[in-house]
């Protein structure tokens, strides 16, 4: 899934939802993100857009997310947001 738009996927661009606890980020004021979350250790698990539950599977050189309402987003893909 790879465009040249400057935005990220929208399983894991900024959206309504926290792609790591699947909270609305409008109602969660004081929710917390898991540290292991915050070191980049842990692929996100939820959909920015939506807030489904995503099928994730875990690489020795990444991983790969899908929701299936946005498609699939891969980290290698990400790389270029670095």
């Amino acid at each position: 899934m790879v465009t040249d738009s400057p935005e990220l996927p929208a399983p894991v661009g900024a959206g309504a939802y926290n792609v790591y606890t699947g909270v609305d980020t409008v109602d969660a004021a004081g929710a917390d993100t898991p540290t292991a979350a915050q070191l980049g250790l842990e692929p996100p698990r939820f959909c920015a857009a939506c807030g489904r539950r995503m099928i994730v599977q875990v690489r020795p050189d990444g991983w790969w997310a899908k929701c299936s309402r946005h498609g699939i987003v891969d980290s290698t893909d990400l790389d270029r947001y670095r």
